[in-house]
């Protein structure tokens, strides 16, 4: 995201969390109150928007002195310091909770990115994210599931064409929807059409689909549609995908596989500020 694009989406998400001003900040203590505070991770996890929870701070403080102790894509244990500031004893307090929003989520995606590309480590197959993200938040959350070693599926609607059941249905059937999306591409964009069961992949190959993206299959339906496919196009898991199945589904031999859980359902790591009063 563009540096002008996320500082205003940080004042925004500022504005939504400041109202008109942090009342019990500005009653207690004085504007010139200068102290240090420490992110501390309660718990092991990859780290990811470290750089963007630190822009929250050195927006609301002009004279931030801060030190990076790690950065994004490292693996930190409980008690690991992430970052350490200096400034505004204001400006600091005012600004944890969303700060630290930030970096719990988006800490929690690239965490349980990692988990999935590791399950399938060895197979070939690509663990991708999908467009299920929360609004105003892809671009972040995209990245960070390539902090944890996972591929973006498309960003936006016009990155890409995938026919869909709707699509189908409105085309009336496959082979319609394929073959008219051929004839109106443009050459950059690739052709992927779902299939739910053995016969539609059959009529997306017959009309040329350049990926099949099977949908909630078992896995012995996979297995059939990669040995029916052999090769000729690119073939996409999604649905029903979890840690506990990743590595069979990957085993079959499919090429990628959309875990929409990686930006809808990422628990959000555990940190904290602890503050220490200069002087």
């Amino acid at each position: 995201m563009p540096l002008a694009l996320l500082d205003d989406w940080i004042r925004a998400a500022l504005r939504e969390d400041l109202g008109t001003g942090d009342v019990t900040t500005e009653i207690l203590l004085p504007q010139d109150r200068k102290a240090r505070a420490f992110l501390v991770a309660k718990e092991p996890f990859l780290v990811a928007g470290l750089g963007v929870s630190l822009r929250v701070f050195e927006i609301l403080c002009s004279d931030l002195v801060c030190l990076s102790r790690v950065a994004d894509g490292d693996c930190v244990l409980k008690g690991s310091i992430l970052l350490e500031m200096e400034g505004s004893l204001r400006a600091l307090l005012s600004g944890e909770r969303v700060s630290l929003n930030i970096l719990q989520h988006l800490s929690g995606v690239a965490t349980l990115t990692r988990r999935f590309v590791d399950a399938v480590k060895g197979t070939g197959a690509k663990i991708l994210d999908t467009r299920k993200t929360l609004p105003g938040l892809r671009s972040l959350e995209k990245y960070a599931v390539r902090v944890g070693g996972g591929s973006n599926h498309r960003s936006s609607l016009s990155e890409g064409i995938l026919i869909k059941e709707n699509h189908i249905l409105a085309c009336g059937g496959i082979g319609n929807a394929v073959r008219r999306a051929r004839e109106g591409a443009p050459h950059c964009l690739r052709v992927e059409v779902e299939a739910t069961t053995l016969e539609e992949v059959r009529e997306a190959m017959g009309a040329g689909a350049e990926t099949i993206l099977l949908d909630n299959m078992s896995l012995e339906t996979i297995r059939s549609a990669v040995r029916l496919v052999a090769g000729s196009a690119r073939l996409e898991v999604s649905g029903g995908v979890t840690l506990e199945n990743v590595r069979a589904i990957a085993e079959t031999g499919v090429d990628w596989i959309s875990v929409g859980s990686l930006t809808h359902s990422a628990s959000g790591m555990d940190i904290s500020m602890l503050m220490r009063e200069d002087g």
